[in-house]
């Protein structure tokens, strides 16, 4: 009996270890989630990838939401076992935070770019329609793999917020709505793109979501506030966060809204499903 209970305690103790073990490799950003790299040829040269997400067991998804990261906007992913596990930009804030939007309706597709883009998604291909037909022939692809999605959301933060105000004006029809957080506005020596933009001409379903004290100079809330109103947009306001660091513009500041990024992806989960917000302040 001694002998037989020290075995079965060996056993038992090398799967708890293996457990563990496995719990401390992977990435808390990955927690309860299960992805897969989806690759399109595009050209002779030139590939598009992306990491397409699902909560763990869940299946059938209504709603694809195709999120678009910042700064640099080239991630360069690795999955290992079902999970992303390396990337160039895993502290931005729609990656390290979309698993808190995942549930048994949404998937999320991350788009990396194009694969001869360098070590920078430049903002005149990500405002061209270029970068658009390449995201589409991205999307049509999943889409080929998850039939039952019915609606398309585009979501871009910081840089990102380039394409998601030209990729969808490039194609009106392929999206049933458009967030941007963070969102880029153009300055006297920056983004000249975006001078005079007309985000009405994207599509009826549209919302900014900002923090109130977004430090970066390139996206201030003033700014992004007068825009919202010009164009009779719906804008989100987020207050508050903790754990900031890094310089204005990083993901760990009120930027890149730490400290809430579970608050703001579950009102865009909301929004994905309402079409509509369930609050203009989050806090």
């Amino acid at each position: 009996m001694g002998i037989r209970f020290w075995k079965a305690s060996c056993l038992f103790f090398t799967s708890l270890l293996a457990t563990i073990s496995s719990a401390d490799t992977l990435p808390k950003h990955a927690t309860g989630i299960h992805e897969n790299l989806v690759e399109v040829t595009l050209d002779e040269q030139r590939t598009q990838s992306g990491v397409l997400s699902i909560k763990n067991t869940t299946q059938n998804h209504r709603y694809l939401a195709v999120l678009i990261p910042g700064y640099p906007a080239v991630f360069r992913p690795k999955i290992e076992d079902g999970v992303l596990v390396h990337s160039k930009l895993k502290g931005n804030f729609l990656i390290r935070a979309r698993r808190h939007l995942l549930n048994d309706k949404i998937m999320s597709l991350l788009v990396d770019c194009h694969s001869q883009s360098g070590p920078i998604c430049e903002l005149e291909y990500q405002a061209s329609h270029q970068r658009e037909k390449d995201i589409n022939a991205l999307i049509d692809r999943v889409i080929e793999l998850n039939p039952s999605i019915e609606k398309v959301w585009l979501i871009g933060t910081s840089m990102g917020t380039m394409s998601s105000a030209f990729v969808p004006k490039h194609n009106t029809k392929r999206y049933s709505g458009v967030i941007h957080t963070a969102t880029l506005t153009a300055t006297k020596n920056h983004y000249p793109q975006l001078r005079g933009f007309n985000y009405r001409a994207l599509s009826e379903t549209q919302f900014f979501i900002h923090h109130i004290d977004d430090p970066c100079l390139l996206t201030k809330y003033s700014r992004i506030k007068n825009i919202a109103e010009l164009n009779k947009i719906p804008l989100i306001t987020v207050f508050g966060g903790r754990g900031f660091k890094g310089n204005a513009c990083n993901a760990f500041t009120q930027h890149g809204f730490r400290g809430m990024e579970v608050k703001v992806m579950r009102e865009i989960q909301n929004i994905i499903e309402r079409g509509q917000p369930s609050t203009f302040e989050i806090r």
